[in-house]
């Protein structure tokens, strides 16, 4: 069984932590460049411009007028319905894109920012507003963390989700200030004090939302008074309190740890390779740049097997490389099924705080779980170039079509007796330690 070179190994899993996974010859492709040179053509290219986002377009959601005091339960019924499907296309739009793009670089990217920004529709329950949300985390995502983070403090969706249209200056509501502080820029304790979570919801008062989920400050719902946060006294609205909050040395420090959990390792880093993801991010607060120096970083490189993949990341890692079709409905409609089961819906994350990580994804209920959603993929995968290998030469070919450069010496002895079986075959390599991390 033949094992690849030490930078072909690299190189996959540069590649699989950038997207959503990666085959044998996607990584052959790119193996000869630097990865530095690969990630900044990659994240400076148009998202929206990807044959692939072209090729799975929005579908254009109809504002649903909310039922009257008065209305009547098959009223309310068919409301809620509606807004139900109309979720329902929005989820099934972004797993389309996320199967279809030819470089997928911005959709993790966006996936990221989702986690961390996290909003879910089981209470904004407004497909226009989640759709206009995920846009912003796609073309902000790559810029100005500070443009970024502004963009979510008067996003419709998450003034929806944490309650900021109830924040007034009459009664302030404490929820979008604390966790911009503690999940979104700083980390929780780090730096700030009840008094600065008070202070903040005072200066983030008086944001409203009309029909069309256009965002507005409402001077008489806004507290123009003095306030003091971190330190910093004046009259201060959203845009001072998001400066004033990221200008903390601990917010640059925060953003390139939560960065390098999510891309480099579930464990946190050594404190250089903070340090350099930190000078990478800099004074403009470039995102971009960081995700390049950790993905290039050489405590990246030489690491292996450090994250655990999320259902999302895993499922459309597999779709891709197996080329399962999502063209009808209810392909599209299984997958979500299958994601929902496995804990990690697109638009719906448990908490503010987002989907757990790491060791949370490899209990035995979640193992079992993923063997029938893999086994239920490879039904309509395309198994062709595996099944044309010489039974001898599969576990070469099904570990080349999934972007794995070596097995490992216990996943050999469990997939040898199922090489006569291609189906099988793959079912179990996609539950492989080497396919479940990288």
């Amino acid at each position: 069984m033949a094992t690849q070179s030490a930078q072909w190994m690299s190189t996959a899993r540069m590649l699989r932590r950038a997207g959503f996974g990666a085959t044998g010859a996607e990584v052959d492709a790119v193996v000869g460049l630097r990865p530095q040179d690969y990630l900044r053509a990659a994240l400076t290219a148009d998202p929206d411009a990807d044959p692939g986002a072209r090729a799975t377009p929005l579908p254009a959601f109809t504002k649903v007028a909310a039922p009257g005091k008065q209305a009547t339960p098959a009223v309310r019924k068919r409301y809620n319905a509606e807004r139900n499907d109309q979720l329902g296309a929005l989820t099934a739009w972004w797993l389309r894109r996320m199967a279809a793009v030819e470089q997928p670089i911005h959709e993790k990217l966006t996936l990221l920012w989702h986690n961390h920004f996290a909003t879910s529709a089981t209470k904004v329950r407004d497909a226009t507003a989640m759709a206009a949300q995920n846009q912003k985390l796609r073309t902000l995502g790559t810029g100005d963390f500070g443009a970024l983070a502004y963009a979510m403090l008067t996003d419709a969706a998450m003034l929806k989700w944490l309650d900021g249209v109830s924040n007034s200056a009459k009664a302030p509501n404490e929820n979008l200030a604390r966790e911009f502080m503690e999940l979104f820029a700083l980390g929780h304790g780090n730096g700030y004090t009840e008094t600065d979570v008070r202070e903040g919801a005072r200066a983030l008062t008086g944001w409203a939302i009309d029909g069309s989920d256009e965002v507005t400050l409402n001077p008489k719902r806004h507290d123009s008074g003095p306030k003091t946060l971190l330190g910093v006294t004046g009259s201060l609205g959203a845009r001072e309190f998001c400066d004033i909050v990221l200008g903390r040395a601990e917010s640059a420090q925060y953003v390139a740890q939560r960065m390098w959990q999510q891309l480099g390792a579930d464990a946190p880093p050594s404190r250089s390779a903070i340090d350099r993801a930190v000078s990478a991010y800099g004074p403009d607060r470039d995102t971009a740049s960081m995700v390049v120096a950790i993905l290039a970083d050489d405590e990246f490189s030489t690491a292996r097997d450090t994250v655990v993949h999320g259902p999302v990341e895993w499922l459309i890692g597999a779709v891709r490389a197996l080329a399962v079709p999502m063209d009808s409905e209810t392909d599209v409609k299984k997958l979500i099924g299958l994601l929902r089961n496995l804990g990690q819906l697109p638009f719906y994350p448990p908490s503010v705080g987002g989907w757990p990580h790491g060791q949370a994804w490899m209990s035995t209920a979640a193992a079992q779980l993923r063997l029938l959603a893999a086994a239920s993929l490879v039904k309509n995968a395309d198994l062709s170039h595996i099944s044309a290998a010489a039974p001898t030469d599969r576990l070469d070919a099904v570990g080349y079509q999934l972007g794995i450069g070596g097995w490992s010496d216990r996943s050999a002895a469990v997939l040898m007796p199922l090489r006569a079986d291609p189906s099988r075959l793959t079912t179990i390599a996609l539950n492989t330690p080497e396919y479940l991390t990288s």
